[in-house]
């Protein structure tokens, strides 16, 4: 019984207390809350208001940027036709949109494809998704373009880091094949034959795995495995 009162006691002091706070700091507490009201339908009203209309207009902007794209008419695609805008413009006037963050997608694989390498790192490094093949194709085209640029450990970790993004049954193993060639191209036949045998293992069905056999074969005859 004198357990039940002790605890009664201190719940009633913690009560007490938390009245005492609320009733001495009303003020900082209304502003804190008001603040914080203002923030939430601020951010509301800027997206409705402000980023969704730009969206709208950023997505009709691109249009004729991505038939380019989709021609190879790259330079069009990038910096437009005099009619119609390209990516760069997208990026640098609707930066806050869905828009202009796919454009700097575009606008990476563009470069890598017109050999302009770090160009198509810089953009690509910009882009961010969670789509389960596009996320990591953007990453894999960094290591692609580290590669061209000579820088064969680097490409390795992007190669690496585009198998991992979205675990799947196509970009996964094309992007480990990938690494496993680049370390071929290290002499570092040890950690390809890794990368061959875990496609063997774990993507036995995909059209890497299909052919990994003779790839394995012929690593673990040069590492001397």
């Amino acid at each position: 019984m004198t357990k039940e009162k002790d605890v009664l006691v201190d719940v009633q002091e913690v009560y007490s207390k938390t009245e005492r706070y609320i009733e001495e700091n009303k003020k900082s507490l209304a502003i804190i809350l008001g603040a914080i009201v203002l923030v939430i339908g601020g951010y509301f009203a800027w997206d409705r208001l402000y980023v969704k209309p730009l969206e709208e207009e950023a997505r009709s902007a691109m249009f004729m940027a991505e038939k380019y794209f989709e021609k190879d008419s790259l330079n069009k695609a990038i910096n437009g036709d005099g009619n119609y805008k390209g990516f760069k413009y997208i990026i640098q006037e609707y930066g806050v949109t869905k828009s202009a963050n796919l454009a700097y997608y575009y606008l990476g694989i563009a470069y890598l494809n017109q050999g302009k390498f770090q160009e198509a790192i810089d953009n690509l490094k910009e882009f961010d998704s969670d789509d389960e093949i596009l996320g990591s194709v953007a990453i894999g085209a960094i290591g692609d373009a580290q590669m061209e640029l000579g820088k064969k450990e680097e490409a390795v970790n992007f190669y690496l880091k585009a198998a991992k993004k979205n675990d799947n049954k196509f970009t996964t193993p094309y992007y480990l094949m990938k690494a496993a060639m680049a370390y071929e191209e290290q002499n570092d036949y040890k950690n390809a034959v890794k990368i061959y045998e875990q496609i063997k293992s774990s993507y036995a069905e995909s059209t890497e795995g299909r052919d990994v056999e003779r790839y394995l074969s012929r690593a673990k005859m040069l590492s001397g495995v």
